[in-house]
């Protein structure tokens, strides 16, 4: 049977630029491969076609003898050609590479870029009052990581001497191993991807680059910080390995719990307890703000328990940005207990003086009591 013309195959020409061949390529082995039509032999076949025409077209060489001489340049003694012959298990492999080279560079790229690996990042976390947090503050923190060797300047080969390609993978980082018709490739474990060996490591630090240490850091904490809030402090994590970038230190903010305030964003509450004649009558509260000052807060006659008054600009500083939230402040009204006689006595008489009038919420209550029993 007549082999079809690779140019065909692929649906370009002979003058086609190996970018547009490879497009091509791409192509249709997306829509043709195995796993996506999974039993059907004619897709499977199509696949193969063109991924023989793109082995020989993809290569300059390859394509120079296949332009003067078509198929022949490639039969055997058989006198077959085509892709009966293609040892698919392999070069395969070989095409992929070179498929995928455009994304980020030659595989040389890629195993240079594997061997400077970014240190680890680190937590620490920081526990203040809300105090701290609303003006800010000062924290020196301690704390075990690493730091790239001095001797050998975070390559892990002692001074002279350098690494060499690894023996395992030849200095690709990666193995393979076939499984019927496809190869798998992976990290290889030998070199853990860097494609080198340190064959004389540094004495310092043992060949890894990088000696454990204690740091000592002076941050400063930002006002308005709120339970949670995670601060980064960029290269002042764990050292990156050969040449690698150190990674970062993230402070995690734990605010403790506050006697008389409670937090909610941005916002400041808390109950203040009042006399029940204070609440009857009406007076003027000093009352506590979070900067350790005081504010005067007009409450009025008949004010109610569970009445919330606003004291704007009293809470917490916006840490992104200017200005404060607001203070909240609910009033409780506490009922005397342990009363004198003499006080007693003063409350019956009030008692017998008050009338439905002095308590419209009582008396609405009732009055829908009195409906439900009657129903």
């Amino acid at each position: 049977m007549a082999k079809r013309d690779f140019y065909e195959v692929l649906g370009v020409n002979n003058s086609s630029s190996p970018q547009e061949i490879k497009q091509a390529y791409r192509k249709l082995a997306l829509k043709y491969h195995p796993d996506k039509n999974k039993g059907d032999k004619s897709s499977e076949e199509k696949f193969k076609e063109a991924s023989a025409a793109y082995h020989i077209l993809s290569d300059k060489e390859r394509k120079q003898n296949y332009d003067n001489f078509g198929h022949a340049a490639f039969e055997g003694a058989g006198g077959h050609s085509g892709f009966e012959n293609f040892d698919f298990s392999t070069s395969f492999s070989d095409i992929f590479e070179d498929f995928f080279s455009d994304f980020g560079g030659s595989a040389g790229g890629r195993r240079r870029r594997s061997s400077n690996l970014r240190g680890s990042d680190l937590r620490y976390d920081v526990s203040i009052n809300l105090e701290d947090a609303y003006t800010g503050k000062k924290e020196n923190i301690s704390f075990s990581s690493s730091e790239k060797c001095g001797t050998c300047k975070g390559q892990g080969s002692a001074p002279g001497s350098s690494a060499e390609s690894c023996s395992t993978c030849g200095g690709h980082g990666k193995v393979r191993s076939n499984q019927g018709f496809f190869t798998i490739q992976q990290t290889c474990p030998q070199c853990a991807g860097s494609g080198e060996e340190i064959k004389n490591p540094c004495r310092s630090c043992g060949g890894s680059g990088k000696k454990q240490t204690n740091k000592k850091l002076s941050v400063t904490i930002p006002k308005g910080v709120d339970d949670g809030t995670r601060i980064r402090l960029s290269g002042k994590g764990e050292a990156g390995v050969k040449g690698g970038g150190s990674g970062d230190l993230y402070l995690f903010i734990n605010i403790n719990s506050h006697e008389i305030f409670k937090r909610s964003e941005e916002n400041l509450f808390y109950e203040f307890p009042i006399s029940v004649t204070d609440a009857t009558l009406g007076t003027t509260l000093e009352v506590p703000t979070i900067d350790g000052g005081k504010a005067k807060v007009k409450i009025p006659s008949g004010t109610q328990s569970g009445k919330r008054f606003r004291l704007k600009g009293k809470g917490m500083p916006l840490m992104r940005g200017s200005g404060y939230g607001d203070l909240y402040i609910q009033i409780i009204t506490e009922v005397p207990i342990s009363l004198t006689s003499e006080q007693k006595e003063l409350l019956e008489k009030f008692r017998i003086l008050e009338n439905n009038k002095s308590n419209p919420t009582i008396k609405k209550f009732f009055e829908k009591a009195k409906n439900f029993w009657k129903n």
